[in-house]
């Protein structure tokens, strides 16, 4: 009898739900729902990196995703077995006693502090430099030594102390936090009560520092000396986690009846949306996958010998479970990757999205079909002038900092900057220049892993700047010196899910097994141009030296800046 899984992701602007058949990977449905309100930049403030989100984005999006791939597969719903849910992270959500997100009750549902607070929020920069002051002062133990030795203003902690200073309502309303992930699990299942919830492994130990070190979340006495409100928020909080092969319940009555499928059905525990999918990727061990969107996320697996108690520097952390139980599950990234380009986009359609609009010229539906034909054709434009540009040549240098730098050494408060520009400087010049950043950003997350003795034999690209763009995988094989194979999947992390959900749902033994059975195949491999790599590693050079100079931290020979 035929099996099937449902993998749900919610990326920062959609969710998507696949329905897979268990017995060959085949994807038999798949749909997505956008989010209406993040669309209008409701609860959002760009200026001072505030983004938020309201829950009844993510809940319709469930509904809307589960029932469409359920109605358009035609199998029927009682051989679903089981459901397993992946999402940003670090994106937590304030909630009641009753497990109730804050923004759904009276009084909170405008108020942007009541939100899930979205992975790329930086609202908190000063609270995560506090978090790591006291860190290295406070006497005990450091509790950010599995986190890379920084905590990060877009992880769990340091976003709820700066919503407990700014908004009192909100700090006396929320019993608890709970990660996205988690919400949304907890939403399904029948069983509600909040202290035998199993939380997210993956979640708790990568961003809200939980460690068997120190059985489980940092201590109260050394969150008391941040904000009381932390110390007490940590009994409401959890102390086991759990890895997300396992159950964390069955469909409730309710949301059976509503997705039209059967209590039978059970929910896996939830994970994060790039851990989900190197499993969806076919990760095994010393291999890295790069998770490529609007930003990026690294993972990595490695076994208990290699890793040990050993703490690699500058990550965003190193979890036992968090994405294959048994392994090590190492993590890193850039704060910005297609975000970069979205950027210079943006920039650029500024005299189309404002002159053209006052234009008298042209009437109101040719002026829309106009904006539209630019809008899609620039990056296409820009991206076939930019691979003329020889690599020899004299090229502007950026950094890929516009949000902040995630790894390696977390610091938000970094920006952006270009150089080496002339009068002879053009468009695509800067393009390829922002490809190369990005890239070379790429470049030092490698170093560090293999400074710190991760070994890296193999690369792997998901997500849609892998999918879409030859011209940035083959820079960044260039630049990596490393081939790079690209998933087949669209869907990849969605696809680790369902994955997860066909363990916990007793359909496979354990997740490296279901992996290699129904994980993506592959559709291309992108292997470095000789000729090439030793002209990026020259302007490397030239990206170290403005890293440098924008951030004195960073430790480099002596050498002239001939920027």
């Amino acid at each position: 009898m035929k099996n099937y899984v449902i993998g749900l992701d919610y990326g920062t602007d959609s969710v998507r739900a696949v329905l897979i058949d268990t017995e060959n990977g085949q994807e038999l449905a798949s749909n997505v729902s956008h989010y209406k309100r993040w669309k209008n930049k409701q609860y959002c403030d760009a200026s001072i990196n505030q983004f938020r989100q309201h829950p009844l984005d993510h809940i319709e999006g469930l509904e809307i995703t589960i029932q469409t791939v359920i109605k358009e597969s035609k199998v029927d719903p009682s051989l679903i077995k089981g459901i397993c849910i992946d999402t940003t992270g670090s994106s937590p959500v304030p909630v009641t006693k009753e497990g109730i997100p804050l923004a759904l009750t009276k009084g909170f549902e405008e108020n942007p502090n009541a939100m899930m607070v979205l992975w790329k929020d930086h609202t908190s920069i000063n609270e995560a430099n506090e978090i790591n002051e006291l860190a290295v002062s406070w006497g005990g133990e450091n509790v950010t030594k599995y986190v890379g030795g920084i905590y990060s203003s877009e992880w769990f902690w340091a976003k709820i102390l700066h919503i407990a200073r700014e908004d009192e309502a909100v700090r006396n309303a929320a019993h608890t936090w709970m990660e996205h992930c988690d919400l949304m699990t907890y939403l399904l299942i029948e069983d509600k009560d909040l202290k035998t919830f199993k939380r997210s492994r993956c979640a708790a130990g990568h961003k809200a520092m939980w460690h068997a070190d120190w059985n489980g979340l940092p201590p109260v006495e050394f969150l008391e000396k941040l904000h009381p409100y932390l110390a007490q928020l940590r009994g409401n909080l959890y102390d086991e986690t759990y890895t997300s092969d396992l159950v964390a319940g069955n469909l409730s009555k309710e949301w059976a009846q509503r997705l039209g499928l059967s209590t039978d059905t059970v929910i896996a525990v939830g994970t994060f949306d790039a851990h989900s999918g190197a499993v969806g990727a076919k990760i095994g061990e010393n291999t890295l996958v790069r998770v490529m969107g609007t930003s990026t996320c690294d993972i990595l697996v490695g076994s208990y010998d290699e890793v040990g108690t050993k703490t690699v520097r500058g990550i965003c952390g190193q979890v036992d479970g968090s994405v294959i139980p048994g392994f090590i599950g190492l993590e890193a990234g850039q704060s910005a990757f297609g975000d970069l380009l979205a950027w210079y986009k943006e920039l650029l359609m500024w005299p189309t999205d404002h002159l053209l609009t006052a234009s008298t010229v042209l009437n109101e539906a040719q002026k829309e079909q106009l904006r539209e034909e630019f809008s899609d054709k620039l990056i296409v434009e820009l991206t076939k002038e930019a691979e003329k540009i020889p690599v020899s040549e004299s090229l502007p240098i950026a950094l890929d900092w516009i949000n902040g730098r995630r790894t390696p050494d977390a610091n938000q408060e970094l920006k952006s900057a270009i150089s080496n520009l002339s009068l002879g400087t053009k468009a695509p010049h800067i393009f390829k220049a922002l490809v190369n950043a990005i890239c070379f950003g790429a470049k030092k997350i490698v170093d560090r892993f293999e400074e710190e003795g991760v070994k890296i034999d193999s690369v792997i690209g998901i997500g849609g700047v892998a999918r879409k763009s030859p011209f940035i995988m083959q820079t960044l094989a260039n630049v990596l010196n490393k081939p790079i194979k690209i998933a087949a999947s669209d869907q990849t992390p969605a696809l680790g899910a369902a994955i997860y959900a066909a363990v916990a749902a007793g359909i496979y033994p354990n997740v490296i097994e279901a992996s290699q059975k129904i994980g993506s195949d592959f559709d291309g491999e992108y292997f470095p141009q000789l000729d090439k790599v030793a002209a990026y590693n020259k302007l490397l050079i030239a990206y170290d030296q403005l890293s440098a100079f924008e951030d004195p931290t960073i430790k480099t020979a002596k050498h002239e800046f001939s920027l």
